[in-house]
């Protein structure tokens, strides 16, 4: 590939991911409803053109939004797991799980564009995958952590699901603002329901 090609190629990749931040953007401060071509397009300060060069619709932008989104969160959850020793498997699930309860998970912006993403998945098929694929990855990766540990089930199943509800609650009132408890009681919450959920693990 040519210098010129790859300059070409950045600037792409770039645009595209100005556009899916601004979409973002939009979408935490105006709701589903309120985001339109116009208003991403004005956002990223680029004309309509350019939105429907880099992606067939704005349909196709919330879509991939999502997945960003979904992914960036992800990436977070896994940065924290990976800071913990693999010959810790318990510190490492309860990193993955107490992550959530800081930034950048824990964000009022965050959670705004995430409730549009929720809204929307209620009357658009396509992000009713996306979002039922992204809740799938975060169970299969707590499964797989859980089953790391000595004294697992054999089925961590059930576990996962418990587990995962706990840290949506949690999350979602610290990501409201003035929660009635901080950021490490959510995470002590998160151990103490752990060692109930599984306690041969404690």
């Amino acid at each position: 590939m040519s210098s010129r090609q790859a300059f070409t190629r950045e600037s792409a990749d770039t645009r595209r991911e100005a556009l899916i931040g601004a979409c973002a953007r939009c979408l935490a401060r105006h709701g589903a409803q309120g985001t339109s071509v116009r208003a991403i397009c004005v956002e990223a300060g680029v004309s309509p053109g350019l939105l429907r060069h880099y992606f067939d619709g704005i349909d196709a932008l919330i879509a991939e939004t999502y997945k960003s989104t979904g992914q960036r969160v992800a990436n977070a959850l896994h940065a924290a797991a990976d800071a913990v020793a693999q010959d810790h498997p318990r510190g490492r699930l309860l990193a993955f799980l107490t992550a959530s309860f800081r930034e950048p998970i824990a964000d009022p912006e965050l959670l705004a564009t995430w409730l549009a993403f929720w809204s929307l998945s209620r009357t658009n098929r396509a992000i009713a995958r996306i979002h039922a694929d992204i809740y799938a990855d975060n169970r299969r990766d707590m499964e797989q952590l859980i089953a790391a540990c000595p004294g697992a089930p054999a089925d961590p199943r059930l576990a996962a699901v418990a587990l995962t509800a706990l840290v949506d609650g949690l999350w979602l009132e610290l990501s409201l603002g003035d929660a009635p408890f901080t950021a490490e009681e959510a995470a002590e919450i998160g151990a103490k329901w752990l060692d109930a959920c599984l306690p041969k693990l404690a």
